[in-house]
C-alpha cells in the first residue's frame, strides 16, 4: 500500500504549470513539516516535502493555498527520473496529493477574507450551505 498523509505549512505558495502533451493543470510546492519529537535541547526539526497536485485538486491549491497556511495532505509517494541537457541524470521523490485539506483553525491569524472567498467558492459549486457560527449546527 502506497498511502501518506501529511500536516504542514506551505513554504511558498502553490506553482502552477500546464504539461505540453495535453495542457493538463498541475501545481507544485512545498511542506515543511514538524518531526515528532526533538533531541532534549535541541530545536525541533522539519522535513521540507515537495507536493504535486493534479487537475481540479491542483486548480484548488494554486486557487485557495497560501505560504504560511497549514495543510493537510493525503496522497501517494512517486520517484521519477529524467537525464538533463547534459546527459546527467536526476532522480526526484515527491508526494501526489490525492486529498488536501485546511488545517488552520480559525483562531490562527486574520483569515477572514480567506473564509469568504472559500465560502463563496463551495456554495457555487456544490449544494453546502455556509454558516456563520457554530449555533447554526445541527448537532
Amino acid at each position: 500500500m502506497n498511502k501518506v498523509i501529511l500536516m504542514g505549512r506551505l513554504t511558498r505558495d502553490p506553482e502552477v504549470r500546464y504539461t505540453q502533451t495535453n495542457n493538463t493543470l498541475v501545481a507544485s510546492f512545498s511542506l515543511a513539516v514538524n518531526r515528532r519529537f526533538a533531541k532534549q535541547g535541541e530545536e525541533r526539526q522539519a522535513d521540507f516535502i515537495n507536493i504535486v497536485a493534479w487537475n481540479k485538486t491542483g486548480e484548488f491549491c494554486s486557487k485557495y493555498f497560501k505560504k504560511g497556511q497549514q495543510v493537510a495532505v493525503i496522497g501517494r509517494i512517486q520517484t521519477r527520473n529524467w537525464d538533463d541537457d547534459q546527459g546527467q541524470k536526476h532522480y526526484v521523490t515527491e508526494v501526489v496529493a490525492e486529498e488536501v485539506y485546511f488545517a488552520d483553525s480559525k483562531r490562527d491569524g486574520d483569515t477572514s477574507g480567506f473564509e469568504n472567498t472559500f465560502g463563496e467558492a463551495i456554495s457555487q459549486s456544490a449544494e453546502f450551505q455556509v454558516t456563520s457560527s457554530d449555533d447554526d449546527l445541527p448537532f
